[in-house]
């Protein structure tokens, strides 16, 4: 057998045994779905919808609020969720730094004005789907303005890994774990056994305590990114966790507002 056929094999192996633990422990495995830079109606968004509308699986979505298309919001689903992914989704780290919209030297006020702009667009745009979530651009956001967004009327931050607070700045926090393209190679899948040990680690480190055992964990898609074979890996993870006992998705409005701060008044 090729070797890779069976490391593919192995983990999701290894997967279903991360989930027996859970099981065994009387724990529910929780999952969700956040799928980035959505901006206009795109084929890729319809194939999306049609594939977790099939799985029944919950979908929230990204929106870059200033690149936003009202024809996006009249194609999405009843169920789905919208996210706010920055404002323009526009690189203003300085040379030598990490990509981010909101670097660390920018005005606070500045960054704020940009931010609450965008959201009163995106609320205009996508009324009671916009949960008052912001997921940014390359999951970076300069501390210093993260605690100030509670006070702005946002309720909660999604970035990119485990999160080290649940409530950073009065934002209930809740991050995704699994990135399905591969950013630094060809961006396309990033393979079935990496997507995998990433799910799997996370697990397994919310069991230990090692992670916030409460924080559901993640994935992350880039709808315009995905290639067959991440439609097929994402066809394939859908199809086996419907037949696993005690594997729910959650909705991020669910997420959101099931424990989230009370949001504070603009």
């Amino acid at each position: 057998m090729d070797r890779r056929i069976c490391l593919v094999s192995t983990a999701w192996n290894e997967l279903r045994t991360e989930i027996l633990r859970w099981r065994d422990a009387g724990r529910t495995v929780e999952f969700w779905l956040r799928d980035d830079d959505a901006a206009r109606p795109h084929l890729a968004l319809e194939q999306l919808f049609e594939l977790t509308g099939r799985w029944h699986v919950p979908v929230s979505i990204a929106v870059i609020p200033q690149l936003a298309e009202p024809a996006l919001f009249a194609g999405l689903p009843a169920e789905a969720d919208v996210l706010q992914h920055g404002s323009d989704h526009v690189n203003r780290a300085g040379e030598g730094q990490k990509k981010t919209e909101y670097p660390a030297e920018e005005p606070s006020a500045t960054a704020l004005r940009r931010l609450c702009e965008a959201r009163d667009r995106l609320s205009e745009l996508a009324g009671v789907r916009s949960i008052g979530v912001l997921a940014p651009p390359w999951n970076r956001v300069a501390p210093h303005l993260l605690a100030q967004l509670a006070a702005q009327g946002f309720r909660g931050l999604s970035r990119f890994g485990p999160r080290q607070a649940r409530s950073p700045g009065g934002l209930l926090e809740i991050n995704t774990h699994v990135d399905l393209i591969a950013w630094k190679s060809d961006r396309g899948f990033v393979g079935v056994e990496p997507a995998l040990r990433q799910a799997i680690s996370h697990l397994a480190a919310r069991r230990a305590g090692t992670n916030d055992p409460d924080e559901p964990t993640g994935w992350l898609s880039h709808h315009a990114c995905h290639d067959a074979a991440t439609w097929n890996f994402l066809e394939e993870l859908f199809g086996r966790l419907q037949s696993e006992a005690g594997v729910r998705w959650r909705s991020a409005r669910e997420l959101f507002t099931s424990a989230a701060p009370a949001p504070a008044g603009r």
